[in-house]
């Protein structure tokens, strides 16, 4: 694949827009974290514009370093800001080591990610339990291998698989359908051994919650309860 080259003006355009962008980055960052632009520091921005109603960007700073906050007020914030940046964030951004960053790479995509699936699927464990009224246990690691059953409900001497599947609805329930298909074999012979069937539950952040996509799911499992009972 050749790649066209761009002519030196565009280079160093594009090259000063990557360094706005990294200092906007550090500039946006190291505020939020001191809080310089909370509403104890720079006033209620939002209901004040609106107050204000302007017609143009002068109309707005006239009004805001009148009513709101004067200038000087706007400047020893920005001198804050500096500050924190060539102090604090200075001094901590010199005793990162490569060994910190390495580890903090290894935490974030190996532990950290393993422990929000396992909230995930925590969550929508217990709200399944809720709504089947019936209690639901954590399957032996031998199922999970050789069946791909992550919890069941036991009816008398019959078992019910479950499969949890978090996903990102578009993106990632295409690939889910395929493994299905794939481990349709290993759930037929649990179902042939323990008598109940496998259900997959499909999970997908809502508002802030975790929760079942596929609730039909439920009732199923209900019916397939009554069936073994």
């Amino acid at each position: 694949m050749i790649r066209e080259k761009l002519p030196l003006g565009r280079k160093l355009i594009c090259k000063k827009r990557e360094h706005n962008m990294a200092k906007e980055w550090i500039l946006n960052s190291v505020m939020n974290r001191f809080q310089l632009n909370f509403k104890r520091n720079v006033g209620a921005t939002s209901e004040s514009i609106r107050n204000c109603s302007p017609e143009s960007r002068a109309e707005w700073q006239k009004y805001y370093y009148k009513e709101v906050r004067d200038e000087q007020h706007i400047t020893d914030l920005g001198k804050r800001l500096f500050e924190k940046i060539t102090g604090t964030i200075a001094q901590e951004v010199k005793e990162i080591t490569e060994e910190d960053c390495i580890k903090y790479m290894h935490e974030l995509v190996i532990n950290r990610t393993f422990d929000g699936y396992m909230r995930e699927i925590d969550a929508i464990y217990g709200e399944l339990q809720a709504l089947v009224k019936t209690e639901i246990e954590e399957a032996p690691d031998e199922w999970d291998r050789k069946y791909n059953v992550d919890f069941f409900i036991k009816i008398k001497e019959k078992f019910i698989g479950l499969q949890v599947k978090p996903v990102n609805s578009g993106i990632q329930l295409p690939q889910i359908y395929k493994e299905y298909a794939l481990q349709k074999k290993s759930h037929d012979v649990f179902t042939e051994k323990y008598g109940g069937k496998v259900f997959y539950i499909f999970s997908e952040k809502i508002a802030d919650k975790k929760s079942i996509i596929n609730i039909e799911v439920v009732d199923e499992i209900k019916a397939e309860i009554k069936r073994l009972s």
